[in-house]
């Protein structure tokens, strides 16, 4: 007899928590490397995009204005207060932070939240239209991927957070129309990974909408059999640590 697929998936699952290379990167490394890596991938075209990572005491680690993701290294790390005060390091907190304490208010299991807006999640956005899940890759975002469908001004005032916030509910991500998207998770890995593959889901979504006009969604079952498997904590942690040597090897 063969085994059951809830079977092979756990062996596999056991196998690579175990067996696969993690890395050993400080907090502030692992923020430098996920903005390295979004550089590299194309979410670093402006100034807009933050990084947060909540700290035991309450403060937060974020990088500092005007420098670019491509840039930026451990050192260039900065600690603030929930004021937007800088506590250590030099420099200015990006000033749309602020939509950030908002979620970290509202989601206690939140510890770091990745905003961008990079070219294909912003396209989509402009169509008004939410993440498809039409493509395994996708399977992460299924029934975990909110929908902001109205813009509700720059994100720099109070008034903003609170809708965001609202939005974002309890999923780990959000597209936000006319506008980009918020990952928010409880470790600088998962944002990072799910930064990452909201962009290409996005970009699989606009070709396919192009090539076709329709999209054949998966079957919600098995969606969120993928979904489960894909944001185990092995495949999370693993494939930002392929991002990350990728990124290093750049550097060479």
């Amino acid at each position: 007899m063969t085994p059951a697929k809830e079977d092979v998936s756990s062996q596999a699952l056991r196998r690579m928590s175990g067996g696969l290379d993690y890395g050993d990167w400080t907090p502030r490394e692992k923020i430098a490397l996920s903005c390295n890596i979004l550089a590299a991938e194309g979410h670093s075209e402006t100034l807009a995009g933050q990084i947060t990572l909540r700290q035991s005491d309450g403060t937060f680690l974020t990088t500092p204005l005007a420098q670019g993701f491509d840039e930026l290294d451990a050192s260039s790390v900065i600690r603030i207060n929930d004021q937007l005060e800088v506590l250590e390091g030099k420099g200015v907190p990006n000033p749309a932070i602020r939509f950030h304490l908002w979620v970290y208010a509202r989601r206690s299991d939140v510890n770091c939240i990745i905003h961008t807006h990079p070219q294909y999640v912003s396209t989509l956005s402009m169509t008004g239209q939410p993440l498809a899940i039409a493509h395994m890759d996708a399977t992460p975002f299924h029934d975990d991927c909110a929908f902001l469908s109205e813009w509700p001004g720059l994100p720099i005032a109070d008034q903003e957070g609170e809708i965001i916030s609202a939005a974002l509910g309890d999923k780990r991500t959000i597209l936000l129309v006319n506008h980009g998207f918020l990952a928010a998770t409880s470790s600088v890995e998962e944002s990072l990974y799910l930064s990452v593959l909201i962009e290409r889901a996005a970009r699989n979504q606009l070709q396919a909408m192009a090539a076709y006009g329709t999209l054949r969604e998966l079957d919600p079952a098995l969606a969120k059999e993928s979904h489960d498997f894909l944001l185990s904590p092995s495949i999370v942690k693993a494939s930002f640590a392929m991002f990350a040597r990728r990124v290093l090897r750049q550097r060479c």
